[in-house]
């Protein structure tokens, strides 16, 4: 996708937005955790849901082999993530966005900042999730599993978010729903915004380095400004 100039007049240095997809744009966390729990009882594992929604955030690698014995037949854990991946697409009909969350992707876009998608989703997943933001005009980039080695809470997502918007993680901003986001966030020193939505609480998320915590898009939208995006929007070119 090709960038909008979102530099400054004068030459100044891009600012940068950073969106986590599931549970933090879109409403999948639990349809997630759902299709995970079938996917472990295809092979004969009895996974209480809420272990499993912990860990939903990580890549699927490892979530998996963080819930799964050590001592395990590891074969099967590619039969297993492809199992999950067919019982999500089994509910991509019912997805659907967060309220104001089109609405927070278009506010940042039009105040300067350049946005991007740094999801740990399959490629398909993130083309459907996509399309059910409807919100392709205020979206620079968007970088999915594929276009990372190591999954959250490794960093490499939003490396590559950030190189391909052109923006420094010094002047970033990440938004996302899950303990494996923030820490993500941290190793690169980018400030971390959490949202609720996804079913993590509160102080969960701030122990695991949010700078701030809100119940979701709406709610970041209507406090923007006095947010951690609203200092970035004081230094964006638009504002």
């Amino acid at each position: 996708m090709a960038l909008r100039d979102a530099g400054s007049p004068d030459g100044g240095r891009r600012q940068g937005i950073l969106f986590d997809v599931d549970g933090t744009l879109i409403d999948s966390s639990y349809i997630h955790t759902i299709s995970w729990w079938g996917a472990f009882r295809q092979q004969g594992y009895d996974i209480p849901m809420a272990s499993i929604h912990h860990f939903v955030g990580m890549g699927g690698d490892r979530l998996v082999d963080s819930l799964l014995p050590a001592n395990r037949d590891r074969s099967l854990d590619s039969d297993i993530m492809a199992s999950h991946g067919a019982l999500y697409a089994s509910h991509w009909p019912a997805l659907r966005p967060f309220d104001g969350a089109k609405d927070l992707l278009a506010q940042c876009h039009a105040a300067g900042l350049t946005v991007a998608l740094a999801s740990s989703a399959r490629k398909k997943d993130l083309q459907v999730m996509k399309a059910t933001l409807d919100a392709d005009a205020f979206i620079d980039a968007a970088t999915s599993a594929n276009d990372a080695k190591d999954s959250k809470p490794a960093p490499d997502i939003l490396v590559a978010a950030l190189e391909a918007i052109g923006v420094e993680a010094a002047d970033a901003v990440f938004v996302g729903d899950a303990v494996w986001d923030m820490k993500a966030a941290a190793a690169l020193g980018i400030p971390a915004i959490a949202v609720t939505c996804g079913g993590v609480n509160a102080g969960e998320l701030r122990d695991a380095g949010a700078v701030e915590v809100y119940e979701g898009p709406r709610d970041l939208l209507e406090n923007l400004t006095s947010s951690a995006i609203g200092r970035l929007l004081s230094l964006a070119p638009n504002s």
